[in-house]
């Protein structure tokens, strides 16, 4: 089972030393593998410190360096004026905490997964979020995959990464002695490599974009954005699987319109299935498919547990079979 790195009240202050002194150290929820706390500074300003443990032998193998990929996605972002932390301090000298931290600027708002949005501010929510991946979309780097060299999931071409994704995830589920319909995923991937050599320039993708990481306003303003610790260079369109995890249908109409006001394009047309470029839909049917193949994996390494795992494997597996069937795989 993953567990979480013990920070103490005077490991937080050692690490937020620099910025200034620390008044009051509280836990945050959430962090599947990372110790989050608040610090509250003398001055009054608050701070998010975020440390992972040094061990690694449990992660899947696109997880490994997601500490430095936050911090690099978080400071492309907030220069591109998007409402992202600021990272105040990136520390990987393992000098005070058994592992690496970051140490961010407080948001505030709400957990959009938890606010009590009425029907008219869920929809401004959704379209914010729209046109909150639009933006972060602009921004365009050099190679394509996961950024952090510690996955070796870097490729020049797209179609080039998402085949060493899918290779990486058939190597987890052997590990971790997970039956995985890999070989048909890999199959696929070669079947439609011309498709995913369409995307040539590796775009900012942040990957997980579920309400749990979205800061919303009372009025469904997206007021910030977090984690982007599983952030790629690649296809935009791999961003409706982060923020729809288990979906495999049609894609939310207002999230797309939101898209479209900020200047770009998916695709997909109205979200609805059928519409739009189905060059488009079959590489969103292979980027889905492959996260329902992290969602089966990952059960067994982070030995999940409570009555809710057993349906949520069954309906990522649900979810994997059905995009294969689609796909033709």
């Amino acid at each position: 089972m993953l567990t979480k790195t013990a920070v103490t009240d005077a490991q937080v202050a050692a690490l937020v030393a620099p910025l200034g002194a620390v008044a009051r150290v509280e836990p945050l929820p959430g962090g599947l593998f990372a110790s989050v706390l608040r610090a509250d500074l003398a001055d009054g300003r608050r701070v998010v410190v975020k440390v992972t443990g040094a061990d690694t032998s449990r992660l899947l193998r696109y997880e490994h360096g997601v500490l430095g990929t936050e911090a690099a996605v978080d400071r492309l972002a907030h220069a591109a004026g998007l409402p992202v932390p600021r990272v105040l301090r990136h520390d990987t000298t393992r000098e005070h905490v058994d592992g690496d931290a970051l140490v961010v600027t407080f948001l505030d708002g709400d957990l959009w997964s938890t606010a009590d949005l009425d029907a008219a501010a869920t929809r401004r929510a959704r379209r914010a979020l729209g046109s909150f991946m639009s933006r972060l979309h602009a921004i365009t780097g050099g190679r394509f995959g996961y950024p952090a060299p510690e996955s070796r999931l870097g490729a020049d071409s797209w179609p080039d990464a998402v085949t060493a994704m899918v290779r990486a995830v058939a190597d987890d589920a052997a590990r971790w002695g997970v039956d995985l319909p890999s070989g048909r995923l890999l199959d696929a991937v070669a079947r439609y490599r011309d498709l995913l050599a369409d995307v040539t320039t590796p775009r900012l993708v942040h990957a997980d974009l579920w309400p749990g990481n979205v800061l919303v306003d009372p009025g469904g303003a997206v007021v910030g954005v977090l984690d982007a610790e599983r952030a790629l260079w690649g296809d935009p369109l791999f961003e409706l699987v982060g923020a729809d995890q288990l979906g495999v249908g049609a894609v939310d109409a207002d999230l797309l319109a939101g898209y479209r006001a900020a200047g770009g394009d998916l695709g997909v047309g109205d979200g609805a299935l059928g519409s739009g470029d189905p060059d488009a839909w079959t590489r969103l049917r292979l980027y889905r498919a492959y996260f329902a193949c992290l969602l089966v994996v990952e059960v067994v390494p982070r030995a999940y547990r409570g009555d809710w795992v057993a349906a949520h494997e069954r309906a990522a597996r649900a979810n994997l079979g059905r995009m294969l069937a689609e796909l033709g795989a």
